[in-house]
């Protein structure tokens, strides 16, 4: 057994020598996001650094005739951060960290912030976040910008967890944002994709920490809705849960596994409640993850090796904050010609298994090279405008290894449009923040509010000084 796994990491090893995990950027003025799909030239990125350096920015451009975008870690895919010729508002170094009150239970950041510093804040008063992606490396100001969502199943999407904000709009005017004060705005910015202004701070309300217990059962997709419903959510103890889809040709999703973090009252906090930093085992997941995405019989191994790691973690207890900082360095990845990118689907769970059984279809005939799917609740949430839960949903994360030419991208959009068909089929929705494949009249249907969402940016942005191609490829006529 030791023998084979040595080999099969020695065949990994080979492959992730082969590939580049580094392609610089050939032009100092040209600017792309995570999916490398569409660069273009900006006239300057500039570093947030004041408020008044901002006021300035947005008032220089009003002034040229430029437009503005507002940028985070640019981990989204579809050009949300950034515009031909434009200014490009980079807000990572814009990341203090302004108040905790423990006894309110909130904390107020800057938008820069990352979920690792709001966790770093917070941590030793007892207090974690509520809702976040499942990786902590991303901004603040970029997550409530496209309502972000992640494992717990109780607090639903992100903007549930805001307080308020402030905004700096088109108008060089700072806002108060929150449900009662400028409150047609609140809504709109968030979940807004940086459409409406720039965010500059944020007042998040938290959660309490404690310990979680492990564990983790098998299923497969036909069961999983009901084993949701009946051993899930009906339990409030369960505060996150995930699962996944076999993409493993030998059980291609058809198997399942899920992970629940039951809360252990009997575990003090204390004594637990050191956050980890670093990930383990990085370099050779990522080498097993690079035969995930070149060969079946390597998404056969991989799959085996996560279900036996998980089963593993049986019993195991961490503490909320810890569970909220997940591994993500083994999924790194950067070939010339190729990418993983990310789509996601938003489905019923009544709808689910028919909805796979669909979409296992499209997936043979198109011969896509599917990596992952992760499995996450998503309580029914219409407070933002682009809502994407207008019921309760299980969102499925989605990661496709793709080529980036021009003929590989016509595939990879209708494929991508082929399996949209099946979503709207059984009532769901997809994710905006990735690469624009669905068509305009996708988006209009999954997102009925469209009109409104845009005839808002004209009200409140009329020369459209804030901008980016998302607006560009959904706005239609």
């Amino acid at each position: 057994m030791k023998k084979s796994i040595a080999l099969l990491l020695l065949a990994a090893l080979s492959l992730y020598v082969y590939v580049r995990n580094d392609v610089p950027d050939q032009d100092p003025y040209a600017i792309t996001d995570y999916s490398r799909l569409h660069p273009v030239k900006v006239e300057r990125v500039v570093k947030g650094q004041e408020e008044r350096q901002l006021v300035a920015i947005v008032q220089e451009a009003r002034q040229k005739g430029l437009t503005v975008s507002i940028a985070g870690q640019r981990h989204s895919q579809g050009g949300h951060t950034y515009y031909k010729d434009g200014i490009v508002v980079d807000m990572t170094s814009f990341n203090r960290i302004l108040a905790v009150d423990p006894a309110r239970k909130t904390v107020r950041v800057q938008a820069g912030a990352t979920w690792k510093d709001v966790q770093d804040a917070v941590n030793p008063y007892g207090l974690a976040v509520k809702t976040k992606q499942s990786q902590n490396i991303f901004t603040v100001g970029g997550s409530i910008s496209i309502n972000a969502h992640g494992r717990d199943i109780r607090n639903g999407s992100l903007i549930k967890s805001v307080e308020s904000f402030r905004l700096l709009t088109a108008d060089g005017q700072i806002k108060q944002v929150s449900r009662t004060e400028n409150a047609d705005l609140f809504p709109l910015a968030l979940g807004g994709y940086g459409l409406f202004g720039i965010i500059l701070d944020v007042t998040l309300t938290l959660a309490d920490d404690e310990m979680y217990r492990i564990t983790s059962d098998r299923m497969s997709v036909g069961e999983y809705s009901a084993y949701f419903q009946n051993r899930v959510k009906s339990n409030p103890d369960i505060r996150l849960h995930l699962a996944r889809i076999s993409v493993a040709p030998d059980s291609f999703l058809t198997d399942m596994y899920a992970i629940n973090y039951t809360v252990d009252r009997s575990i003090p906090l204390r004594g637990h409640d050191r956050l980890n930093e670093g990930e383990r085992l990085v370099i050779p997941t990522k080498l097993m993850f690079n035969l995930n995405r070149s060969f079946d019989w390597g998404k056969n191994v991989f799959w085996d090796l996560q279900k036996r790691f998980f089963g593993t973690q049986q019993g195991t207890v961490i503490s909320r904050n810890n569970a909220m900082r997940s591994e993500s360095g083994f999924m790194e990845y950067r070939e010339a010609g190729k990418n993983d990118l990310l789509q996601e689907y938003f489905i019923p769970p009544d709808e689910l298994s028919a909805f796979v059984e669909d979409f296992k279809a499209v997936l043979r005939s198109e011969s896509m090279n599917l990596l992952n799917i992760t499995v996450r609740y998503v309580n029914r949430d219409e407070e933002a405008k682009l809502s994407y839960a207008r019921e309760d949903m299980f969102a499925l994360v989605c990661l496709f290894n793709v080529p980036l030419t021009e003929q590989g991208q016509t595939q990879m959009k209708q494929s991508v449009q082929r399996i949209l068909d099946a979503v709207m089929k059984h009532r769901g929705t997809y994710y905006l923040p990735y690469a624009p494949y669905a068509s305009l009249d996708q988006f209009r249907a999954m997102y009925p509010n469209y009109g409104v969402f845009f005839n808002k940016k004209d009200e409140y942005d009329p020369e459209h000084l804030f901008m980016n191609y998302f607006y560009e490829n959904y706005r239609g006529e």
